[in-house]
């Protein structure tokens, strides 16, 4: 570390996408990890969400229970439950998964206290809100209890947080932890990607926009404010490109510190030994797919072109992909196939069995035309991708110049038709086109590079805007079109050109081409960029250094056990309950209380009441509850009160009433809801619409 005052002694890395792969900066994060485990080693802790709580398996996790035992018991004091182990990449870092859902029924009494304290304006967020919120605020507590357990005044502690869903994490760590540096870096704001993906003239007219009043009309005034609250209360905030850091300025108020760009790591890529076999598997995989949905014989030799990432129709260009596909089609390149390649994470059912069947079979007399997905996609005939290509004619006929293929998942190895990695499939293209308008940095178009594969990108890229920075940038290898709000047409048929130009190359051109692409990519690895996180890193811990009157009497803190082998020496307190076994007398309370039928009736209310009025109100008026905690004393109470006896006797003549009465002759129907406000006791409610559901609900069942 280089050129900078402070060097961390821990390093907590925090991300929605540490072992959960929603975008790009899941790769960010998995091709970085090498490099800071280098420097830190065990001490590199990175933190997600625990999305797979209750199933147990994790493809991208490998729990150890027995990793920071002691901490772990500060945790469950907590009342926070969290996974232990590594994420399983190369390296396989220390993971951390936090399962945030116990925060939810403190929600309301969290972003009080972050309104009061920050002004963080939570009142109108909702779920895709309020869930990555409280992530980041039981990341920021997990942080806080490792601190308080293992960490002492001398070490250097930072703690950095990706994107606007982490933004509580800091707030909570500045407020209760001044130690800990913290560093916010935003890879894509939540603004700017709201009025690209709408068509907005984004980027002409970027200081016309007037921030606050644009959230509120794109109704996303919540994760806004707290992007924008995390950035400027971070020690160190922090952006991946110059075209990010305008956007951010003018956007969130703030500048960045630093500007970080995203890296790749040439380890991912395979040596000369093993890469034309590779290749040579990948694009064997990829024609066999194309013959099999298509049924149709397709040239070794066929031009495979790729385009993969977010669904983000717009912002990422599949419009415009597509386009450029059509006038291609209308337009072909002589003597050459091109076979288009979508890999768009979609929501299906599972590959499509005629795929399946052909991979096995393939029957080359009867050719398909109009198969485009590799899977059944949900709600394929409201698809944007799929309708696209239907409105362009690209329908895969027999003699069409251009094959354009849908496959709508997440090459992980596991998808029943390619069953291969991402990286292991992205080896064999050919061309990659990503015709973005909004994106910030742009992964995809760099890991093609470092796939050696020549790649069509747009001057409002970050990444294409930095290329085309560099002294020895001469527009080969990775093809820059000048991309502009409106000017889509322009932007396909410039797309056109590369491609026939490219299409047409010998093939000494290509290895050219090949070779510029992988060269631009060298310029990009991690150990040459990694030095922009250190500088991050150092100038936010000269601001914690700043505040070290207020940590500097921190007591010592018990020494670090990474992993332990033995049981914890420390005594763990858990509650015990012993369930009382009812006397038959009282058998009916249980069948009472275990039917919902008793929250919207007054006389089985007013008998739990009845029970213990004060335990009644202190557990959120919860009868199984009552039940549990009932002692000796107190059964023998009821047995020997006559008027509570003959409550009961009618309370349950009523629910077998109830229960037996024939059901109306009315049609069937079906309510959805995300939350149902049924009773206090069964808190899946949020507010207002919940309590409504609830009441839907009730009316309904006594209808």
């Amino acid at each position: 570390m280089k050129d900078t005052q402070y060097r961390p002694d821990y390093v907590f890395e925090v991300s929605w996408e540490v072992c959960n792969k929603v975008g790009g900066i899941h790769t960010v994060l998995q091709t970085k990890a090498p490099l800071l485990q280098q420097e830190w080693g065990e001490r590199l802790i990175m933190i997600g969400p625990d999305l797979h709580t209750g199933t147990g398996a994790h493809p991208e996790f490998t729990e150890d229970i027995a990793l920071f035992p002691t901490w772990k018991a500060h945790m469950q004091q907590a009342g926070l439950r969290v996974r232990t182990g590594r994420w399983n990449i190369p390296g396989q870092p220390l993971a951390v998964l936090i399962d945030f859902t116990p925060l939810y029924q403190q929600k309301n009494g969290i972003f009080t206290d972050l309104w009061i304290k920050f002004r963080l304006d939570s009142l109108n967020g909702q779920w895709d809100y309020i869930e990555p919120a409280l992530f980041g605020y039981a990341a920021g507590i997990a942080i806080a209890q490792f601190y308080h357990c293992h960490l002492n005044a001398t070490d250097k502690i930072i703690a950095q947080f990706h994107e606007w869903m982490t933004g509580a994490g800091i707030l909570y760590v500045e407020d209760n932890i001044p130690q800990i540096a913290t560093v916010f870096t935003t890879h894509a704001t939540v603004l700017g990607r709201a009025l690209a993906g709408s068509g907005q003239l984004f980027y002409n007219h970027l200081t016309d926009i007037n921030p606050e009043q644009a959230a509120r009309d794109y109704n996303i005034i919540a994760k806004h404010s707290l992007e924008k609250t995390a950035a400027g209360i971070a020690d160190c905030f922090t952006c991946v490109s110059d075209l990010t850091a305008q956007e951010c300025e003018h956007l969130l108020g703030k500048p960045p510190d630093v500007v970080t760009p995203n890296g790749f790591n040439a380890a991912f890529v395979p040596d000369n030994t093993l890469f034309e076999n590779k290749r040579a598997a990948a694009r064997q995989k990829l024609l066999a797919v194309a013959t099999a949905l298509l049924q149709q014989p397709l040239p070794e030799d066929s031009l495979l072109v790729i385009n993969s990432g977010r669904y983000e129709f717009h912002n990422k260009g599949i419009d415009v992909f597509i386009d450029s596909m059509a006038l291609l089609n209308k337009d072909p390149v002589p003597g050459k196939i091109i076979v288009a390649f979508l890999f768009i994470p979609a929501a299906h059912t599972g590959p499509r069995k005629i795929l399946q069947d052909s991979l096995l079979l393939p029957d080359l007399s009867h050719p398909r035309t109009g198969e485009i997905p590799t899977h059944n996609l949900q709600g394929g005939d409201a698809d944007p991708v799929m309708n696209r290509i239907r409105q362009r004619q690209l329908d895969n006929a027999p003699g069409s110049g251009v094959k354009i293929i849908f496959a709508p998942v997440y090459l992980d190895g596991t998808d029943g038709v390619f069953n291969a990695a991402y990286y292991d499939i992205v080896i064999g293209f050919d061309l990659a086109v990503f015709p973005s308008c909004y994106e910030p940095w742009g992964y995809t178009p760099l890991e093609s590079l470092a796939f050696h594969i020549p790649a069509i990108t747009t001057s409002i890229t970050g990444f294409g805007a930095t290329v085309s920075s560099l002294p020895a940038y001469n527009g080969q290898g990775l093809y820059i079109v000048d991309r502009k709000d409106n000017n889509e047409q322009a932007t396909a048929t410039a797309i056109v050109y590369i491609v026939k130009n490219y299409a047409m190359q010998p093939a000494a051109a290509i290895a050219a081409a090949r070779k510029n692409a992988q060269s631009i990519s060298l310029q990009f690895q991690w150990s040459h960029l990694i030095q922009r996180y250190y500088t991050a890193y150092d100038l936010a811990l000269q601001k914690s250094q700043q505040r070290e009157k207020l940590f500097r009497e921190k007591p010592q803190a018990a020494p670090l056990v990474i992993h332990e082998e033995r049981l914890v020496q420390t005594p763990v307190w858990r509650n015990l309950q012993v369930l009382p076994a009812l006397p038959s007398a009282l058998q009916a309370l249980q069948h009472i209380a275990s039917n919902l039928w008793w929250s919207w009736n007054a006389d089985a209310i007013a008998l739990f009441a009845y029970i213990n009025d004060q335990a009644w109100e202190s557990g959120r008026h919860n009868p199984l509850a009552i039940i549990s905690t009932m002692g000796l004393d107190a059964i023998q109470r009821l047995l020997n009160d006559s008027h509570f006896m003959n409550m009961l006797k009618s309370v349950q003549a009523k629910l077998v009433d109830y229960l037996q009465a024939p059901a109306a002759p009315l049609p069937l129907t079906a309510y959805f809801s995300m939350e149902y406000g049924l009773c206090s006791g069964l808190k899946i409610y949020a507010g207002g619409l919940g309590v409504l559901a609830g009441d839907y609900l009730k009316a309904a069942s006594d209808g």
